[in-house]
C-alpha cells in the first residue's frame, strides 16, 4: 500500500467525532485509562506549568485531570472536531464556565494557532496517530513550546487491531485500518525536529468482545472510522460483511474476540538554547 494511500481526509476526521460526541464517554475506557498512566508520568518530571495545551481534547478527561493537578495553570484544550469542544464545554458546571477555566480550540494539530515560545507543557493522548505528517506536527509543537517545556504524549504502535487488519485482508485489499507508526520511527521523528533527550516505551492492551460486532460499535461511537483519503466510498455489502465477521472467528479465545492496542508513550523537552533542527517537514506521512 503506498504512503500517499494511508493519509487521512481531515474533513472526513472531523465529521467522525462531530457525529461520535455524543457516545464518545461511554465507549472511551481505553482512552481514558491511557489518560489516568499519562497523567501519572508527570509525577516523574519536575514543571510547574504556567500554561498548558491539550492536542486532541475531546470532551475533556485529560484536561480536568490536568487542571487538578495544575490549578493556576492557564489551560488551552484543543481539538479538530467542534461538536467534542461542545460537549467539553457543557460538562462543566456554569461557574468554572465563568471563570474559563478552560480555553477552547477547535483547530488541528498539524496547525496550532498558538504563539510561538507560548506553552510550558504540550500534552497530547492517542491523537497523532490521526496526523497525516508527523516531521509537521512535531515542528508544530516545538515552535508553540518556551525553551525548557516538555512535550509528552501517547499515540498508537503498528500491533494495534492487528485483528481487524488481518480480518479485512481477508475480505478485500483495500484500506480499512490506519498505518501505526513504530515507536523508534517516532523518536527519530522528535530528534530531526530539533526536540531534544526523547523517551520512549510501548505498552500493549487487549479488549475483549463477545462479538466483532462490539468491537465496530465502539470504533464508531468514539469516531474511530475509516477516515482514509482512500478508502472505499459506499456501504460494505452483506457478503463482505460476513466475510469479515468470519475471518475475525479466528482470534477467538475463551469465548471472546480480542482487540489488540499497542499504546505508545513519549516524552521530549525542547532545549534551552535551540539550535536550527533539521527538515523533518512532510518526510513522515501517518495513517
Amino acid at each position: 500500500m503506498a504512503e500517499q494511500d494511508m493519509l487521512f481526509d481531515k474533513l472526513q476526521v472531523r465529521n467522525h467525532f462531530d457525529r461520535a460526541s455524543g457516545t464518545y464517554d461511554r465507549a472511551a475506557v481505553l482512552q481514558r485509562e491511557v489518560a489516568d498512566r499519562l497523567l501519572g508520568r508527570l509525577d516523574y518530571v519536575k514543571i510547574k506549568p504556567g500554561a498548558i495545551v491539550d492536542v486532541g481534547a475531546g470532551t475533556g478527561y485529560l484536561g480536568d485531570g490536568l487542571l487538578a493537578r495544575f490549578s493556576s495553570a492557564n489551560l488551552f484544550e484543543l481539538d479538530v472536531s467542534l461538536q467534542m469542544l461542545i460537549t467539553n464545554r457543557n460538562k462543566l458546571p456554569w461557574y468554572k464556565r465563568i471563570l474559563k477555566k478552560k480555553n477552547l480550540l477547535c483547530a488541528d494539530a498539524e496547525n496550532l494557532p498558538l504563539a510561538s515560545e507560548s506553552m510550558d507543557l504540550i500534552i497530547s493522548n492517542l491523537t497523532m496517530q490521526w496526523c497525516n505528517q508527523l516531521g509537521q506536527t512535531f515542528s508544530e509543537f516545538r515552535r508553540v513550546l518556551k525553551p525548557g517545556g516538555l512535550l509528552m504524549f501517547t499515540t498508537f504502535g503498528p500491533d494495534t487491531l492487528t485483528e481487524l487488519r488481518q480480518s479485512w485482508a481477508a475480505v478485500d485489499n483495500q484500506a480499512h485500518v490506519s498505518r501505526f507508526l513504530d515507536m523508534h520511527d517516532i523518536g527519530d521523528a522528535l530528534l530531526q525536529t530539533g526536540l531534544s533527550e526523547p523517551v520512549m516505551d510501548v505498552e500493549h492492551f487487549t479488549l475483549t468482545y463477545s462479538d466483532a460486532r462490539g468491537l465496530f460499535d465502539d470504533l464508531k461511537s468514539i469516531g474511530a472510522t475509516n477516515s482514509l483519503a482512500s478508502r472505499q466510498r459506499g456501504l460494505l455489502g452483506k457478503a463482505a460483511y460476513m466475510k469479515l465477521l468470519n475471518a475475525y472467528e479466528q482470534f477467538r479465545q475463551q469465548g471472546s474476540l480480542p482487540a489488540t492496542y499497542e499504546v505508545v508513550y513519549g516524552h521530549a523537552w525542547k532545549p534551552v538554547h535551540a539550535s536550527a533542527p533539521l527538515d523533518a517537514r512532510h518526510q513522515l506521512p501517518v495513517g
